[in-house]
């Protein structure tokens, strides 16, 4: 059958006229079940744009997790323009996920948040040199070029740098950019850099005097983590005030750390299939690069042997005393004084965890093994 223009003309005013109709209800009604109960709206903001690192919430999106505990969630990216913390003490948002100092220095400011879940239960932050470098500790910064983000991402420096006598007088601080340019092309002698992403990027580049990519071999890797710079990084917040006194908010809190939580346990079963599910979020990486992603951020959370979310406290007394320690070239910390007891609680991500293990799930990760990536060039 020919399909003339008038047709087409008279199919798109359909379109468009259905189109209208289905805006116009979907306005009108609000979200439900297949059983037709009301979902309960709830936003949560990231700290970055989609990617890997964000794996476990957009799974539990795409896979059915919130609509099960009743929740339709609204996951909002950003790319720097929304600070996480601020959005969720504005009451734009119901949870954020930010790190850990970067929320202390505003709870300190008067913020009135707590962390109550810890997803990243290690510290995934490096410090990365050439391997001829002479760098092998934070005590090697001395003289060098070393570099940061800054943003509040590195106060894991500082601290690390404290502990070892040093500072902005002995070490100089370059302002580095979100990628390994700077590092590549000699600006810098350590960059800044996660292990699921910016060190990929490394291993995503060609060596150009081998035309070859580079190797693991080629560098060296300072780990936060096996320092004393260790600070805590993803965590999920939550409004304390509504925690204290909304019923509503306490139960939809439970419903949504289960969601996560399912939706973390899927990340760590299926990477490949959490990594698919991050780029049609919006990642502007690509597969390989992708997939290294996801199978890092889940080296951080799993296996948690007190149960995914669960905060430990002398993981969090440490990260206290690495921000109040950490100055900057500046001569800023990112607190001042230890937090008040409200800064975290395991109260919500205990019951969430107690009543997915009641159904079966294995919330500690204990047969978690991470996949082999090959990494292909640019990340493809």
């Amino acid at each position: 059958m020919k399909f003339t223009k008038r047709r087409a003309l008279a199919a798109g005013a359909f379109a468009v006229t259905a189109a209208v109709l289905l805006a116009a209800c979907s306005t009108a009604e609000e979200p439900t079940t297949e059983s037709g109960e009301a979902l309960t709206e709830v936003k949560l903001q990231l700290q970055w744009l989609p990617q890997g690192q964000f794996a476990g919430y957009f799974a539990a999106a795409d896979q059915g997790y919130f609509e099960e505990e009743g929740l339709d969630v609204e996951i909002i990216p950003s790319g720097g323009d929304i600070v996480p913390q601020d959005a969720l003490a504005n009451g734009d948002v119901d949870y954020a996920v930010a790190w850990v100092p970067k929320v202390l220095g505003s709870i300190e400011q008067g913020a009135n948040l707590t962390d109550i879940a810890q997803i990243f239960q290690k510290s995934g932050t490096l410090q990365v040199s050439w391997a001829d470098s002479g760098i092998d500790s934070v005590a090697d910064f001395e003289g060098k070029k070393i570099g940061s983000w800054g943003f509040g991402n590195e106060w894991e420096i500082f601290a690390a740098m404290a502990a070892e006598g040093l500072d902005s007088s002995t070490v100089q601080i370059i302002t580095q950019d979100f990628n390994m340019n700077a590092f590549l092309q000699g600006d810098i002698d350590a960059a800044q850099a996660m292990t699921y992403n910016e060190y990929a990027q490394l291993l995503e580049s060609t060596d150009p005097d081998t035309g070859e990519l580079y190797q693991p071999s080629d560098f060296n890797v300072i780990s936060y983590e096996d320092t004393v710079g260790a600070m805590l990084q993803d965590a999920i917040w939550a409004d304390t005030e509504r925690l204290d006194s909304d019923e509503d908010y306490q139960e939809t809190t439970v419903k949504f750390l289960k969601a996560v939580v399912k939706g973390w346990i899927y990340s760590a079963e299926n990477p490949e299939g959490a990594a698919e599910g991050t780029v049609a979020a919006g990642s502007g990486w690509g597969p390989s690069h992708e997939l290294w992603m996801v199978n890092e951020t889940n080296k951080l959370i799993w296996p948690a042997e007190n149960g995914i979310g669960v905060i430990d406290e002398a993981a969090w007394d440490r990260t206290v005393e690495g921000a109040i320690s950490a100055v900057n070239e500046t001569g800023a910390s990112p607190i001042t004084t230890a937090p008040p007891a409200t800064a975290w609680s395991n109260d919500w991500i205990m019951q969430a965890l107690e009543e997915l293990e009641a159904e079966g799930v294995d919330t500690t990760g204990s047969s978690f093994a991470p996949i082999d990536v090959t990494l292909l060039e640019g990340g493809n």
